[in-house]
């Protein structure tokens, strides 16, 4: 419950960043507008970087962690986001918002065709009912619509390669993901934007984009990568999903958009598929390998049996640990414990 809480406010966070988007590219160009907000992400997070230093948290990480971490901040940090913009223009915030639905969908099919994560009838169901919750956006927005719902439909396969391969980076915590991916990336289109771009930079505008960027990027990330971990990419996604229908909700009141009967329609569908795939759980017998990484846990799941005395075993935490191996069996998620094959 505590993991799925995480990721309904990281939803709820990163909504406001398409109508807060939409209202800033009248003074800012999309590629400075997307280094900024993830430049924005970086200094968000950057108080729990130095709170990790003083803890002498490791900043080294193994071979296979670079290679996951470079994946996301190519695909998630870096054209994602300039995906999303040019779709921002081309269409209203709010139906791209809810176009951004198609996320959990590539999600899931990357997950399960590429990572092998255990997703079952139900589950499909789910992406299916989610896919059609976008074409009845599609259909409503017309001809315009398809421009920018394929825009959109590119940046949400970009994350989707991006969820997946932070969802199973075990060995740096959330908010240093958080921060090296808002560094690289922010300055990567920021750069690209004073190239390519006109220089309408101004005090307020780089402030305004930079607060946006340490709310709806900075903490929303930490959160959804902090949930993600313990319920695995596609289950994470699905819930994260319900921010394009917060992202209707902040159109209507700040930007004074309409709200329409196909999107309450298509809402309605995309909340049923969350709730479908939040009860597709399994249970069979599975065996750990021994490991060591670092993410946030508690003493009662059956996994981390490490003990520190005078803390109750309820109490959430994150440090380094290492796990011996075990085998038993009970219902669970595609976790970064349980990323076994089926």
């Amino acid at each position: 419950m505590f993991a799925i809480i995480l990721a309904v406010l990281s939803a709820m966070l990163f909504a406001g960043a398409a109508p807060a988007g939409k209202a800033m590219l009248a003074t800012l160009p999309p590629f400075q507008l997307a280094g900024l907000f993830y430049l924005g992400a970086a200094l968000g997070v950057a108080p729990l970087i130095i709170k990790s230093a003083a803890a002498k948290e490791p900043w080294s990480f193994s071979a296979k962690t670079f290679k996951r971490l470079s994946v996301a901040l190519i695909f998630g940090g870096v054209l994602a986001p300039v995906f999303l913009l040019l779709g921002l223009k081309a269409a209203s915030a709010s139906s791209v918002s809810m176009w951004l639905t198609l996320e959990a969908v590539f999600t899931a099919l990357i997950a399960r065709l590429v990572f092998r994560e255990h997703l079952g009838r139900i589950g499909w169901i789910s992406v299916f009912m989610a896919t059609g919750a976008a074409v009845l956006l599609c259909v409503q927005e017309g001809t315009s619509g398809l421009l920018a719902g394929c825009l959109s439909a590119l940046a949400c396969l970009c994350w989707g390669i991006d969820n997946n391969s932070t969802a199973i980076i075990d060995g740096i915590s959330p908010a240093r993901i958080t921060f090296l991916k808002g560094l690289a990336a922010g300055s990567t289109n920021f750069i690209l934007g004073l190239i390519f771009e006109p220089h309408i930079l101004s005090v307020p505008s780089v402030a305004q984009a930079l607060l946006v960027g340490a709310l709806a990027y900075g903490l929303s990330l930490t959160l959804y990568i902090t949930a993600a971990q313990q319920l695995g990419a596609t289950r994470s996604q699905m819930i994260f999903a319900s921010a394009p229908f917060f992202g209707v909700i902040f159109s209507a009141v700040f930007l004074k958009e309409a709200l329409m009967p196909m999107q309450i329609v298509a809402g309605g569908v995309m909340g049923l598929a969350i709730y479908l795939l939040m009860n597709d759980q399994h249970a069979h017998h599975h065996e750990h390998e021994e490991m060591e990484h670092i993410h946030m846990h508690s003493h009662d799941d059956g996994h981390h049996n490490h003990t520190h005395p005078g803390q109750p075993v309820t109490l959430r935490h994150s440090h380094w640990h290492q796990h011996e191996s075990l085998s038993h069996s009970h219902p669970h998620w595609p976790d970064l414990h349980h990323r076994h094959n089926h």
